[in-house]
């Protein structure tokens, strides 16, 4: 998943703002806690989730794909002071440690939890989004893509991890997995829909950045 020689990495998180208190905390307990820490966005990806949200000051964010809510404390830093987050996640087991650092980070009526399937439950949120963040099931990114590009005024914004999976894509080996078959698919859809310019970060495990024309 990480690219980047450790030193180069480490320089990269010594030398970016700091994860505040909570999402240390947060970064700490998952890791100690939960199932497949490494989903975690993380310091560096978090900083730039972070900044990515502020530049744009959204008054709607949706993310799919909650885990443990590290990434949509991050995104939700940038929210205008009227504005909401909501984020889905299909696992009900993280619910009340996801609300738990909602309302410890001060974001409790800002930031709402839902649990269910994704694919149901966005057609069902009201308005607009300016800025989403998928990270849920490859299998449904193009889904997802498309359930949401149409509800994005023109400057949203959809960002989608893992678009490189752990190096996957680029693997000469056939057949590929289903995972990397979906993203394969899903990175040559988003780059090709004339509704959106796109530039894929080497960031992590692949950042994907869309944005709306």
């Amino acid at each position: 998943m990480d690219f980047l020689p450790q030193p180069i990495a480490q320089y990269c998180e010594e030398h970016s703002q700091s994860e505040s208190a909570v999402l240390k905390k947060l970064n700490r307990e998952t890791h100690l806690k939960v199932m497949q820490p490494r989903m975690l966005s993380g310091h560096l990806q978090g900083r730039i989730l972070s900044m990515i949200s502020k530049m744009l000051r959204p008054k709607s964010i949706l993310e799919i794909g909650t885990y443990t809510g590290y990434s949509a404390l991050c995104l939700a830093e940038g929210l205008t002071d009227d504005g909401i987050l909501h984020t889905i996640d299909n696992n009900p087991e993280r619910e009340n440690l996801v609300n738990r650092y909602i309302i410890e980070a001060g974001y409790e009526g800002r930031i709402i939890a839902h649990i269910g399937d994704a694919a149901q439950l966005i057609p069902q949120l009201v308005g607009e989004f300016d800025l989403v963040f998928i990270d849920a099931d490859k299998s449904n990114y193009s889904l997802y893509f498309d359930l949401v590009i149409d509800r994005m005024p023109s400057g949203g914004v959809i960002l989608s991890d893992n678009v490189l999976w752990s190096g996957k894509v680029v693997e000469p080996i056939n057949p590929k997995d289903s995972d990397t078959i979906a993203l394969l698919e899903f990175n040559r859809k988003v780059l090709r829909d004339p509704r959106v310019e796109v530039v894929l970060l080497p960031i992590r495990d692949g950042l994907s950045l869309a944005r709306k024309i």
